[in-house]
């Protein structure tokens, strides 16, 4: 007759196969996957770029974006907890396995009298020494569920890596562009400074030669000094960027290459931005794949505590010997050997059905954060494509205006050497032409801060350290995700 424990695996194992929610990838609705809203001229709908800085085609940022991604204190500091979840993973599945422990020991001691046999010592020696093996029967599925929770933790891990990858990617090319756009508007407004030294050096020559006041001398000398008061601000701002690059680099500020500040002209695109669509997005967005695996790694780990529900078996033995002298304990007298197995079932189980409920709610909980980084992403991309969209109108006005401030000033100049036009509305143009320049070089480093944004919306500069995008188009199943009710 069998033991009666083996009589009852059958039902167990079948009991087993309802241990926890199959896990199935949330679906994205239709209008999160489709093209995006914002028209814009200066972008295509082709597949995005995914080493997008490349389309400035500047090897010196190439160079220090490659540095960045090697040697970037986030993203060590994101890649050894990526390591740290790996191991966790290969702890976890090391239940699949027998597990083995040999121990070995001695002691020495005296017995109480009413415990030992007449006649023999009470106080000796005795050495033991052993080898012990424990194989959990995974009939409930904890430990599948377990396993398959921590590979949902690695993807999560690896994904948040990637973001951190995006960000700096993203941070570095801001900082090369920003200080890159400080000393295009560093050379304009030494050029402003440069055109109102000259405007106050002819003015003068006026006031000597009776032909003009010397209010006129003073007001051009108080303009000068006002433009060459900004050369030491923007000088700062530039400095700072080069700064904040060399420290995403993972440089000291002394240790940046020269090279990095050489560029004195803001980067720019000379073909439009491909951006994809929607799915696309979806797939390549690192916070959006990082997302998923937690609702993943939740929906595993309501199988792991549905799982305390069954019982627990574990097949186990142990040989060994035991003696009271070293050497009787390799004699066949001290051998021992033991086989059988463990079972262990809660009888109380209401802190396991807390725990599930526990678990159920961090799979919600999951889920709407999977939902609400699907909108984000969206809101971000969308927002950036309006802005550049925007600052490139701006851009356009304002070179219009900038041109229009020139030809108005050589105007006035001429008609003041002519005596046709009093030094007020000279100094009116010369004022106005010093702006719209100013405002021309902060619209092109606006402009190249708003491509930055829309190429870090888009989620793109992971790709070149490895990972792979997950797919978010499947068929809809156990989760639901941002469908229309």
């Amino acid at each position: 007759m069998k033991p009666a424990f083996l009589a009852t695996l059958p039902a167990l194992a079948l009991a087993a196969c309802a241990a926890g929610p199959d896990y199935v990838a949330p679906v994205a609705p239709p209008a999160a996957t489709a093209g995006f809203a914002t028209a814009n001229p200066a972008t295509v709908a082709a597949p995005a770029d995914d080493r997008w800085w490349r389309m400035y085609e500047d090897p010196v940022l190439d160079g220090l974006v490659a540095d960045a991604l090697a040697a970037n204190t986030d993203v060590r500091v994101a890649v050894a907890r990526l390591d740290r979840a790996r191991a966790t993973l290969r702890e976890a599945k090391t239940d699949r396995e027998p597990q083995a422990a040999i121990g070995a020991g001695g002691s020495y001691g005296r017995t109480a009298q009413i415990q030992s046999l007449p006649g023999l010592d009470r106080e000796r020696a005795t050495y033991d020494a052993g080898l012990d093996v424990r194989y959990e029967v995974d009939l409930a599925g904890r430990v599948r569920r377990n396993v398959e929770a921590a590979r949902g933790d690695v993807g999560a891990a690896a994904a948040d890596a990637d973001a951190v990858r995006v960000a700096i990617v993203a941070a570095t090319t801001r900082a090369y562009v920003d200080a890159a756009a400080a000393a295009e508007r560093l050379a304009v407004a030494t050029r402003i400074v440069a055109l109102l030294d000259r405007s106050a050096t002819l003015t003068m020559k006026r006031v000597e030669a009776g032909r003009a006041a010397k209010l006129d001398a003073v007001r051009i000398a108080a303009l000068r000094d006002q433009r060459a008061a900004l050369v030491p601000a923007i000088a700062a701002e530039r400095q700072a960027a080069l700064f904040r690059l060399a420290t995403l680099t993972g440089r000291t500020p002394q240790d940046l290459p020269p090279q990095a500040a050489m560029r004195a002209t803001t980067p720019r695109l000379a073909r439009p931005i491909p951006i994809g669509d929607g799915a696309a997005l979806l797939a390549r967005r690192p916070d959006v794949r990082a997302a998923e695996r937690r609702l993943a790694a939740a929906t595993a780990r309501i199988g792991v505590a549905t799982a305390e529900l069954y019982p627990q078996i574990s097949l186990g033995g142990s040989i060994g010997a035991t003696a009271t002298g070293l050497s009787d304990i390799f004699t066949g007298g001290a051998f021992r050997w033991l086989l059988g197995p463990l079972l262990s079932w809660t009888v109380n189980q209401s802190a396991a059905r807390a725990r599930i409920a526990g678990a159920e709610a961090d799979m919600r909980g999951a889920l709407a954060t999977f939902d609400g980084s699907v909108l984000i992403a969206l809101e971000e991309t969308e927002t950036a494509l309006s802005t550049y969209a925007r600052e490139l109108d701006r851009r356009a006005r304002l070179q219009s205006a900038r041109d229009n401030a020139a030809s108005a000033a050589r105007v006035t100049r001429a008609r003041q050497r002519e005596g046709q036009i009093d030094f007020l509305e000279v100094l009116d143009a010369e004022r106005t032409f010093a702006d719209a320049d100013a405002d021309l070089a902060s619209a092109d480093a606006r402009i190249a801060a708003t491509q930055v944004d829309l190429f870090r919306a888009l989620g793109g500069g992971w790709q070149a350290a490895g990972g792979g995008a997950g797919d978010l188009s499947g068929s809809a199943g156990q989760n639901r995700s941002l469908a229309p009710t």
